[in-house]
């Protein structure tokens, strides 16, 4: 298994995870339950994390979260499923998760 993704904040890490699993990906999380102090342990030694099973997936899986988290230029975008306002940073709409495209 190869640590793909961290993050601080667990919804981040369930939303990126929710979205390789949408592409067929196989993940496993690590911490995903783990909160507030640990031991001596530092803060980000027990951040969420997600795993990929398999590393013929691991370039596909990096594309796909480069494309949601690659900051962009541009003006807001309005999502046709929930018809909220995205600021052009986001590849996926905050409310709802729909895609850009």
């Amino acid at each position: 298994m190869i640590k793909l993704f961290t993050h601080e904040n667990r919804m981040i890490v369930y939303n990126m995870n929710n979205l390789l699993q949408g592409e067929g990906i196989e993940t496993v999380m690590k911490n995903e339950f783990s909160g507030g102090g640990v031991g001596d342990l530092p803060a980000f030694d027990i951040w969420p994390e997600i795993w990929i099973r398999d590393a013929a997936q691991l370039a596909r899986a990096q594309s796909i979260l480069h494309g949601v988290t690659e900051v962009t230029e541009g003006e807001s975008w309005i999502c046709r499923g929930c018809q909220e306002s995205n600021d052009a940073a986001f590849g996926i709409c905050w409310n709802c998760g729909r895609s850009y495209d």
